[in-house]
This record gives C-alpha cells, sequence and structure tokens, in this order.
C-alpha cells in the first residue's frame, strides 16, 4: 500500500483498487468487509468529514465489491483480534492486534501488531525486520555512490 505515493497509504485504497491485496491477504473477503464496515464506523462518527466522503466517492465509483459492501451498512469497532496476511517476502502471518485510542487526538488510533512468542509468525517478523535492515543498507549505499559519482 505504500508503493503508490501520489495518494498516500491508505488501506482502504489498496484492499479494494490493488490486484496485490488479493495476495495479502489470504482471506481477502474478511479483510474487505472489516475494511468497509470500519469506514462506516468512521462516517458516523464524523459525517462532514471530506477526505473520508471524498474517498468513498472514489471507491464506490472504482469498485463493485466496495459499493456491495458499502451499501450493507455494517459497522464495527476495531478493537482487538487477530489477522492473516502473506508477505511476498516471509510468507504466512497470523498477527495479533490491538487498537489503542489516543487520549490525545480523538479520533485518532493507533493499532499495534504482534506474533505468538516462539510461533512461525514470530519467526518471519525476525526475518522480514532483517531483510528490511539490510534494503535500507543498500539503497543507502547506492544513494552514497551515486552523490560520490555526481560530486
Amino acid at each position: 500500500m505504500y508503493a503508490q505515493p501520489h495518494h498516500g497509504a491508505n488501506i482502504a485504497r489498496f484492499t479494494f483498487l490493488d490486484g496485490r491485496a488479493h495476495r495479502f491477504y489470504p482471506d481477502w473477503e474478511q479483510a474487505a468487509d472489516v475494511c468497509v464496515a470500519i469506514l462506516r464506523t468512521e462516517a458516523g462518527r464524523d459525517p462532514h468529514d471530506k477526505d473520508l466522503h471524498d474517498l468513498v466517492g472514489e471507491l464506490s465509483t472504482r469498485s463493485d465489491e466496495f459499493r456491495r459492501r458499502w451499501g450493507a451498512h455494517d459497522v464495527r469497532h476495531h478493537g482487538t483480534g487477530a489477522k492473516n496476511f502473506h508477505h511476498h517476502v516471509v510468507g504466512d502471518l497470523t498477527l495479533a492486534y490491538e487498537g489503542l485510542e489516543m487520549a490525545a487526538e480523538p479520533g485518532l488510533a493507533l493499532t499495534i501488531y504482534t506474533a505468538e512468542p516462539g510461533s512461525p509468525s514470530e519467526d518471519a517478523l525476525r526475518l522480514l525486520a532483517s531483510w528490511a535492515a539490510s534494503q535500507e543498507t543498500d539503497t543507502e549505499a547506492r544513494n552514497t555512490v551515486a552523490e560520490g559519482s555526481t560530486g
């Protein structure tokens, strides 16, 4: 979802408009249902939120799957649970999550994902962290070489 910087990172856009979402979410149907239900909840909290209104309009015109779910009027508080993901580097992950409401910013929540200690998902997250660090190092090295060749 971060690969499209012109829109900014947005889970709903990724879920409904990016074909990679079907691979990323092993149970895409459930992920899509939850995504729309959370948007419905947010729309109820602030029915005059222009950005949310614009997002719903965009998704409604570009995705039949979104439009059908939006019409169901389901709402959901995103508190705690577990989600399944499929990462292209480390494979399948099952992560517990908990949403924390930010007292200083009403309506803003931080969602924390964790893997069960000793689980294959924990091992996969460690591998993913190592892989991501190596990607950063490679990028920094390329940038240093590029800067050296121009100066």
